[in-house]
């Protein structure tokens, strides 16, 4: 048993974390989600920190039940990544031109594109079902089905904060491409108004966290969550898809010559639900801030913006529901990072790297985050280390 069990109300909380490293704040979430009486189990990925709503680096298994403000606004966020027939030798010693045109071709921050993206024209993107899955937009809240034209153009868009798109090396020089987004706005705006009608449900009422508001199976409001939930949960797997296939054309323009192939695209979610069954138990798996690890599943852990990254393979650890952590996970807040780093503690932590060095990201320098190796070292009984990746280009939004 590599985790610690700490003490819950209800269960208890297995953390693959030193407790003692844990900031007060989120051992208390940890505690106040542990009270929920549809609560099976609660594990802690080694990335774990405070969070709105709930832990990021949480992983809550309920019964019959389901948090919205535990899965996050952002639903759906997650990784992919694809390794090429490029190597070292094929870049450029300037990599600006390639960075500009990373940012031409997929619209950063809260941009969007000026027409809805085609995926028909994108190499090799899967459009059976496109119809369908845009079709079941009718079924969503009538709050948020003005954002129809929004979430059409945003779809195939990075958006900002710790959101990024990198080209990495990994240890023999093979060139991969990676990128972190989720279900832009159009999630955001889900997630708040279910988060919203979920806090005046009556149940709720005496939760020692209104933030844990739940909805309850068979019930009308937990039947229209699952809706836009699952609906968003999509937007934002088709959202990495088209920016890995907008990613992919500027690689096949700018390396002509050389006839660029691509790997099958490794793709996870983790900040999501999922219907999962554990000793005899159908339940509803909320990962925030996790990957899913099942046996011989592949995943993606990344670092900050100037550390680097893993692909990783689940060892099935049932322990953790499955799960392993997403990422390096943050060790101050944004606010202590740009409090406390310049933009020239930027530009030396991120050498080597061509990526933005302004004052509008160093919130996300790498001081910020928990060393990533250390990290992976602590979950080795939920995942195996396939690759590790460096990056040399990284845009953010």
């Amino acid at each position: 048993m590599s985790y610690t069990e700490v003490p819950g109300a209800r269960v208890p909380i297995r953390m693959w974390a030193d407790p003692a490293t844990v900031e007060d704040v989120a051992m208390q979430q940890l505690r106040n989600v542990s009270t929920l009486p549809w609560i099976k189990g609660l594990a802690v990925m080694p990335d774990v920190h405070f969070g709105k709503g709930a832990t990021v680096g949480s992983v809550i298994a309920m019964q019959g039940a389901v948090c919205p403000a535990a899965v996050g606004v952002d639903i759906g966020c997650g990784m992919s990544a694809v390794k090429t027939s490029l190597t070292a030798n094929d870049l450029p010693g300037d990599l600006s031109r390639l960075r500009s045109k990373i940012e031409q071709a997929i619209p950063v921050g809260r941009g969007m594109h000026d027409d809805a993206v085609d995926p028909g024209r994108l190499h090799g993107f899967p459009t059976a079902g496109w119809d369908d899955f845009w079709g079941r937009f009718d079924g969503v809240a009538e709050a948020v089905k003005f954002r129809q034209g929004r979430a059409v153009k945003q779809m195939g868009t990075l958006g900002s904060g710790n959101h990024f798109i990198e080209f990495c090396l990994d240890e023999s020089n093979a060139v991969w491409l990676m990128l972190h987004s989720g279900s832009r706005n159009i999630g955001k705006e889900l997630a708040e108004h279910h988060i919203g009608q979920a806090q005046k449900l009556a149940h709720n009422q005496g939760l020692v966290d209104r933030d844990l508001a739940v909805f309850i199976a068979d019930t009308p409001q937990m039947a229209a969550y699952r809706h836009d939930l699952f609906w968003a949960q999509e937007y934002a797997k088709h959202n990495r898809a088209i920016m890995m296939g907008l990613f992919q054309d500027v690689v096949r323009k700018e390396f002509k010559k050389t006839k660029v192939t691509f790997e099958p695209v490794i793709s996870c979610h983790h900040n999501y639900v999922s219907e999962e069954t554990y000793d005899g138990m159908d339940l509803l798996v909320t990962r925030k801030g996790a990957i899913r690890a099942g046996s011989g599943e592949f995943g993606i852990i990344p670092g900050s913006m100037g550390t680097g990254s893993y692909i990783v393979k689940g060892l099935g650890n049932a322990d953790s529901f499955n799960s392993a952590s997403h990422g390096a996970g943050r060790r101050m807040s944004r606010n202590a990072a740009k409090k406390r780093f310049s933009t020239r503690d930027l530009e030396d932590q991120t050498r080597g790297v061509e990526c933005r060095k302004d004052s509008g990201v160093v919130d996300e320098i790498p001081a910020a985050y928990k060393p990533i190796e250390q990290v992976i070292d602590q979950q080795r009984d939920l995942v195996e280390v396939v690759a590790k990746l460096k990056q040399v280009i990284c845009v953010k939004g």
